[in-house]
């Protein structure tokens, strides 16, 4: 299997509840995030939502779907958000919000998977590139649609 350590940073000019709220209901994700074909729920959690099952199907300009199940793993509204992948991808997405002294939030997503499926793994050493970029269109794409979601500026940060 192949191992990928991504980070996404955003600045949303948005309260952080807001943020958070369009970023935890991950079933309305298809309806503004390009890239998301579908999510189904397939188990609730329990009152904080720890432990709710979704499916994601994403597919983005390269020719394949990558379809994955996320178990939520940890919620500390309005702050943070933990999921296990496994399936296509398996691994760890964490979702970080914190609320900057300008009234915009500081959005940090870090997505710590490998791949499974075998062709993937085969290809790694030749489609490394192709496939981190991938991600990075994804994540595009979503800081676009949760800008339109949110109706203000979403702007990519750099890494630090």
């Amino acid at each position: 299997m192949t191992d990928y350590a991504f980070r996404t940073l955003w600045r949303a000019d948005a309260p952080i509840d807001r943020v958070y709220g369009a970023i935890e209901d991950a079933e309305a994700w298809p309806a503004w995030w390009p890239g998301v074909r579908r999510v189904e729920r397939l188990a609730d959690g329990d009152a904080d939502g720890v432990g709710t099952r979704y499916r994601f199907e994403f597919r983005s300009r390269l020719p394949y779907s990558l379809v994955f199940d996320v178990r939520v793993a940890q919620v500390q509204r309005p702050t943070r958000l933990v999921g296990e992948a496994s399936g296509e991808l398996a691994g760890i997405g964490t979702w970080t919000l914190q609320a900057a002294d300008d009234g915009w939030t500081d959005v940090r997503y870090d997505w710590n998977v490998r791949t499974t499926r075998w062709w993937m793994n085969l290809l790694a050493p030749l489609a490394r590139l192709a496939f981190v970029r991938n991600h990075d269109v994804i994540m595009e794409w979503g800081r676009i649609g949760l800008g339109r979601r949110l109706g203000a500026s979403v702007e990519a940060d750099s890494p630090s």
